[in-house]
Parts: C-alpha cells; sequence; structure tokens
C-alpha cells in the first residue's frame, strides 16, 4: 500500500510544479493568502480589542492551510476528466492508496503557506512565539493539516460520482468547518449538538492547540486535544479509505465510470 501511495505522489509533485512556479506561488498564491489573514487580523485592530485581534489571526493563519487541502476534492475528480480513472477501477489493487498519494502536494504547500503567516506575519500584528513553543507548534500545524486533508479525502470519494459539483463541495465544505471550529466566533455561541458535530472535525482540536501554544498555555488539556486530534485525523482517513473502496468495487461491479461527465 505505501508503495503506491509513494508512487501515486510522484503525480502530485509534477501537478505542483505545473500549477505554481517558486515565483507565482510567493507573489501570487502566497501574497493572495496573507492578505486574507491581514483582512480578518484588522478586524481586530479596529475593535481595538487585542484578544479579536490575537483570536482572528490565529484562526485565519491556520484556516488557509485547510482551505488549501479541501483543493484535493477538485484535484482528485481530475482523474476522472483526464480518463485514467477508469483504468485504476480496473486495476486489481485497493483504489484509496492510490488517491491517499494523488494529492498530497496540498500538505507541504499548506502547511508552508500556514507557517508563513503564524511565524513571519504575526510579528508585525505584535503575535509572537516563545522559540521552544513554535518548535512544538510545527508538529502540531502538520498533523491538522494532514488531517484534514483526510476529511477533504472523505469528501472527494463522494464527489467522484458527480464531479461538477467539486468545487461548490470545496467551498461550502471549508465554509461549514471554518464556522464549527471557532476559527472566526468562539464554538460555544452554537447549540449543543452543532458544537458536538465541531469535535469530530480535526481542526477544532488542532486551532485549540495552537491557539494555547502561542499563549504559553501548557497543561494536561494540550495533551488530551492532542489525542483527539489524532483520533478525528485517523477517524476520517478510515472513513476516506471506505468512500474510495465503495466507489471502487461499486464501478467494477456495474461498469458505471465513464471517462469524463
Amino acid at each position: 500500500m505505501l508503495d503506491t501511495v509513494i508512487a501515486a505522489s510522484r503525480v502530485a509533485r509534477a501537478d505542483l510544479k505545473a500549477i505554481y512556479t517558486p515565483a507565482t506561488w510567493v507573489f501570487g498564491w502566497l501574497g493572495r493568502i496573507l492578505a486574507q489573514v491581514i483582512f480578518f487580523a484588522l478586524i481586530g485592530v479596529l475593535l481595538e480589542d487585542r484578544a479579536a485581534l490575537v483570536y482572528l489571526f490565529l484562526g485565519q493563519a491556520v484556516m488557509v492551510a485547510v482551505v488549501e487541502v479541501f483543493m484535493s476534492i477538485a484535484s482528485t475528480t481530475w482523474e476522472r476528466r483526464a480518463g485514467t480513472l477508469p483504468l485504476l477501477v480496473a486495476a486489481p489493487r485497493p483504489l484509496w492508496p492510490v488517491f491517499f498519494g494523488r494529492s498530497l502536494q496540498w500538505i507541504p504547500s499548506g502547511a508552508a503557506t500556514s507557517s508563513v503567516a503564524l511565524f513571519l506575519l504575526g510579528p508585525a500584528f505584535g503575535i509572537t512565539w516563545d522559540p521552544v513553543l513554535a518548535l512544538v507548534a510545527v508538529p502540531v500545524l502538520l498533523t491538522t493539516v494532514a488531517a484534514m486533508y483526510l476529511m477533504a479525502l472523505t469528501l472527494a470519494g463522494v464527489v467522484l460520482r458527480s464531479p461538477r459539483w467539486r468545487n461548490v463541495t470545496s467551498n461550502v465544505s471549508h465554509i461549514l468547518v471554518m464556522l464549527m471550529c471557532g476559527v472566526t466566533v468562539p464554538v460555544t455561541i452554537w447549540p449543543g449538538w452543532l458544537q458536538a458535530l465541531g469535535q469530530g472535525i480535526p481542526l477544532t482540536h488542532g486551532l485549540q492547540l495552537i491557539r494555547e501554544l502561542q499563549a504559553g498555555q501548557l497543561g494536561w488539556d494540550l495533551g488530551f486535544a492532542a489525542l483527539l486530534l489524532v483520533a478525528t485525523g485517523v477517524g476520517w482517513g478510515l472513513c476516506a479509505a471506505v468512500s474510495f473502496t465503495v466507489f471502487g468495487e461499486a464501478g467494477r461491479r456495474d461498469g458505471s465510470i465513464a471517462f469524463a461527465e
């Protein structure tokens, strides 16, 4: 399985090189993302509320990585548009390792984007880090991005059945995630049942960890949040594997996978 993921990741690397040059990534994509983070941070500045400034800045600085990994919903469907999906379905191997590796490019790109916002842009707004805690925050951020990538793949496995909904699904889902996970408003404002749903999304716990690390608040709750982050990520990974497996088995059984839609 791992060899399939690694082989598929070569496609991801080729896609990233085709989409961005170093210059377009820095001055195009990164510039656009930093503008978004600055916009939300300025709301806190206008409110003259230091707590709101930090809350909005950290929320958006992590959320931008989620926006990027949710691009995997669209990039997963590229195999159908290219006409290679029927060949993958026909192959006598599980389908999910291919798609786990096929869009991996969004993880390092998203993590890099978010890291620049957190650690380089933050000081412009007076948001600084203890060096040791910043080092701890980096693997937390990477784990959060990877876990949200697995959530996106679950949605991608569903969208493969109807690729024309890929962009709508990506945009609507990351907006819902932003609302439910405490990115711009505390999760406590929502009804209990909605808060419970938010606990099943890795970003909720990853963002809690990032916020507490930046504030220097260390305690047992950090370990519990880290456990929930990993557990929800694994859960979404299993859901993604099931989603692709069900899709592949249905295609093999009834021959319903077309070369294009």
